[in-house]
């Protein structure tokens, strides 16, 4: 839906995108994110997996502008491709020779509009507010957002640490078996992800069967994915946990990264958490690297936060969450 938005600058147009506007997206994410906050974590081939994703489609989620002389100024994305999308998410940057030219008004316009496609595929009680995000230190962003209803509700971090040296063996609860991942292993994998994380901010319930075809993608068919980075403590046959790692951080390749830790209710407060830590970092530090990162809820209510610094991890980066409620309702997302 393209009425009632703000008009763009004279001689600008937009469009919706296709697979082959890709590496030209990607470039501007990489120059829009090193000139205001000297990293990225974008990349051609890791972006043309996510415009893959499954329910997504960059013909009707990706928006661009361009310059009158043909240059990308503008890049949207809006995601509302679960099962349940009540909580549709809203990205967009603006190329820093384009800024305070309207640009980011008239995309913020299009995927408010965008996002509303997901009244008709939702019952009429729930509630509806679609969520966007930015690096904290991108007060713009952050104003354009706040100038136009949405209101900050939450932060996360990208947290690390650095090693001069190897990090502390792991101690891992005596009943459990340390294991790297077997194909065979993909839908317990997804299984014991999903329960872990049932009782975090954010989670939707959604099918088993749609749940871990979008984890199958964005994991497995992860141009770093590594099977060998992807550890597994089991009990008997049962799975306690897991740490999923990427061959290299998603906004440092100088950096591993874990992807995924999680730990189902059972075994949480035994050490298990420490130990995956550590035994990454030892996996990491084996193949050269000097520094690993993660993400973390920044009110994430598991511990994880102490845990992560007790692994001697530090806060790097911020990232803040807005939100703009549309329908008030029933709240399926865990709070």
């Amino acid at each position: 839906m393209k009425h009632n938005l703000p008009a763009l600058p004279d001689g600008f147009i937009a469009r919706n995108a296709t697979l082959a506007d890709v590496e030209i997206a990607a470039q501007m994410g990489i120059d829009y994110a090193m000139a205001t906050t000297g990293y990225s974590d974008i990349e051609a081939d890791g972006l043309r997996n996510i415009w893959q994703s499954p329910g997504f489609d960059p013909e009707r989620d990706v928006y661009l502008v361009f310059s009158p002389q043909g240059k990308i100024a503008g890049y949207m994305e809006v995601w509302s491709n679960s099962d349940t999308p009540v909580h549709p998410f809203v990205w967009a940057i603006t190329a820093p020779e384009f800024q305070n030219l309207g640009i980011g008004s008239h995309m913020l316009a299009w995927g408010e509009n965008h996002a509303r496609r997901v009244f008709e595929l939702l019952p009429p009680d729930v509630r509806i507010a679609p969520m966007a995000g930015t690096p904290s230190v991108v007060k713009n962003a952050k104003e354009l957002l706040t100038n136009n209803g949405w209101k900050h509700i939450r932060s996360s971090y990208t947290m690390e640490i650095e090693m001069d040296a190897p990090p502390p063996a792991p101690v891992f609860p005596a009943e459990l078996t340390i294991r790297t991942f077997q194909p065979a292993d993909a839908h317990e994998v997804y299984r014991t992800v999903d329960e872990s994380f049932s009782d975090h901010f954010g989670h939707v319930d959604q099918p088993f069967e749609t749940g871990f075809e979008r984890f199958s993608h964005n994991t497995m068919e992860d141009p770093l994915f590594d099977p060998n980075l992807w550890f597994i403590a089991t009990s008997g046959d049962t799975f306690a946990g897991v740490c999923l790692c990427r061959a290299k951080s998603f906004d440092d390749p100088q950096a591993g990264y874990i992807n995924i830790l999680g730990v189902r209710r059972p075994w949480r407060k035994h050490g298990l958490g420490l130990a995956f830590l550590n035994h990454a970092f030892g996996q990491f530090y084996r193949r050269g690297y000097k520094k690993v990162t993660l993400g973390v809820d920044a009110q994430n209510l598991t511990g994880a936060l102490r845990l992560y610094e007790k692994a001697g991890m530090h806060i790097a980066r911020q990232f803040d969450q807005y939100e703009k409620e549309f329908r008030p309702g029933r709240e399926l997302r865990v709070e």
